[in-house]
């Protein structure tokens, strides 16, 4: 058996004998400064307890490194200190970054980090964020830490700190200041400067484990609850009511799982409707097909996957490992935007103005610089709409998703015929669900945005209102939901004839008509019969007679 010199022992006593001290039992307090001084003897004859990984040693070791997201409230009704900021907020979200290096003596972690209080001011923008340092003691699950003066590089006494452990257990400081936070204006805000003068922020917490069985994924989440004080330097009163602390680690593998299977999910849909919009331009691959379709329609599309090609874009930017992900359904979703649907966008703008695209080039590109200036301003103009008016996005998407309406009202204003394929009307439905759905409808989606159940039902029943009202009016006509009372007189294509010749033909598919029966053929203004399936798919590509080229009134 080996044995280990007196020195060392008596050492090891004495690290045993301050472990115990600071075991909590039941109060939550934070280690107050203890001096002490080390000789580098001691530590030389310590190395020999660790020849083999820390986790051999003790099979309950945790690593606490990771990103933890809880919430946290003032211990009374309100901060009751003077001297802390008037805060409008009683409790928040909060946020702990944590990276924990083993020390030199054992049990005792090294922890840098960060935590961030979100909801303590009006402004929504402005968080409170203190770096933090301190020590872990992990056969006691117990983390001990302070704020941090340091700068944004690397800490001045870091590695003075972590060779002498006795400096970690006694917190290494009398003062410490919080990392400046800048505010909007380039200038620390009030809770700095108010904590820099003041406070001396501390923080105690307990850690504990949530087994993987209870969770996602394989890897075992922590969880903090704790205890953050600001004694005042100059003894008179604290600098802030404690705050409560409760926060879990986040599983960033499955975090990140999540991320790449929304991504593959928007750039399937993405591909479905690169496919609808082919099907759309078939259906309508005439000019007089295209001027039926309304261009209020395909410009609001193209605006809305134009925002989302951005918003994959920045979160690719802002996530440097998901980058690829979000940048390819970022990809598929400008080639929706900028090659399929601004070119059926100016189809249908070039069908609705024949006789321009006949003048010359100066007034065709006059006119085109008009509708991109006004499509492009309406786009950058959105974008800053939104942003300032970000606290109400249910109602935007809610409003950007009436994307149905222009065409129902075309219809009935125009009377068009069947200017939508139903496939393009349901696929699109469908696909453009699929999104606001995940993000206010998933319960575990990777935002960590609240679920909305209502909000989504009421979403979903409002796209699909609009898509059955297509679908009657392309099988039952535009106008067949409005009270013939207050439609004006339209034009019967299935009247008597006046005239029973003995033999007449469809000039359209040269063969004979039978007038005896009513509806199986239909009388233009001018006199022309035809078959009724014949005139009607005449009618799909021209509004003109196949016999005379007169201009037909809608059917």
């Amino acid at each position: 058996m080996k044995t280990f010199p007196l020195p060392s022992t008596l050492f090891l006593l004495l690290v045993f004998l301050l472990l115990g001290l600071f075991r909590p039992s039941t109060s939550l307090r934070p280690i107050r400064d203890r001096p002490s001084v080390v000789t580098s003897a001691t530590w030389s004859d310590e190395n020999a307890l660790f020849k083999r990984d820390e986790a051999e040693l003790n099979p309950y070791y945790w690593n606490i490194t990771g990103i933890y997201r809880g919430t946290w409230r003032f211990m009374g009704p309100a901060n009751g200190s003077s001297k802390f900021v008037d805060s409008s907020g009683f409790q928040g979200v909060s946020v702990l970054e944590l990276l924990s290096k083993p020390s030199k003596l054992q049990g005792v972690h090294y922890v840098t980090g960060s935590i961030t209080f979100q909801d303590l001011f009006d402004n929504e923008r402005e968080h409170a964020r203190l770096r933090i340092e301190g020590v872990y003691v992990w056969p006691f699950r117990q983390l001990r830490m302070v704020a941090n003066s340091g700068g944004d590089g690397p800490f001045p006494e870091e590695e003075y700190f972590r060779s002498n452990p006795y400096h970690l257990l006694g917190m290494f400081s009398n003062q410490v200041y919080p990392d400046p936070l800048k505010g909007n204006n380039g200038e620390k805000n009030a809770l700095t400067k108010e904590l820099e003068k003041y406070c001396n922020v501390e923080i105690a917490a307990k850690v504990s484990r949530i087994s993987a069985s209870q969770i996602e994924g394989e890897h075992d989440k922590y969880r903090f609850e704790g205890l953050t004080e600001a004694p005042a330097l100059d003894s008179d009163g604290e600098c802030f009511t404690p705050i409560l602390l409760n926060a879990s680690s986040i599983n960033v593998d499955v975090y990140y799982n999540k991320a790449v299977n929304y991504t593959l999910m928007v750039t399937f849909i993405s591909f479905l409707q690169v496919l609808l919009h082919i099907r759309q331009m078939e259906h309508s691959n005439s000019q007089f097909g295209a001027s039926k379709v309304s261009l209020i329609m395909i410009g609001q599309q193209a605006i809305m996957d134009a925002y989302l090609c951005l918003l994959h874009l920045a979160a690719g930017v802002v996530v440097e490992s998901l980058f690829n992900a979000f940048a390819t359904a970022a990809f598929f979703k400008f080639v929706v935007f900028s090659i399929f649907e601004m070119r059926y966008f100016l189809a249908i703008w070039k069908a609705t103005r024949p006789a321009s695209s006949s003048e010359n080039w100066e007034v065709m590109r006059r006119e085109l610089s008009v509708l991109y200036s006004r499509f492009y301003g309406i786009l950058v103009g959105g974008i800053l709409v939104t942003y300032e008016l970000r606290v109400f996005l249910r109602a935007i998407v809610f409003l950007a998703y009436s994307f149905w309406v222009p065409q129902i009202v075309t219809n009935i204003i125009k009377d068009t015929r069947k200017p939508l394929h139903p496939q393009y009307i349901l696929g699109m439905s469908a696909t453009r669900l699929a999104i606001p759905l995940y993000v206010f409808g998933c319960p575990s989606n990777f935002l960590r945005i609240e679920a909305d159940k209502w909000w989504c039902i009421c979403l979903t029943v409002f796209v699909a209102v609009q898509a059955g009202i297509l679908l009657v009016q392309h099988y039952f006509g535009s106008r067949c939901f409005i009270p013939r009372q207050i439609l004006p007189e339209k034009y019967c294509y299935h009247r008597k004839v006046e005239s029973n010749p003995q033999a007449t033909d469809c000039v359209i598919c040269m063969a004979s008509i039978d007038l005896s029966r009513r509806y199986d053929y239909m009388v233009t203004p001018c006199e022309h019969l035809f078959h009724s399936g014949c005139l009607q798919r005449w009618m799909d590509i021209k509004m003109e007679c196949p016999t005379c080229r007169r201009s037909l009134p809608p059917a």
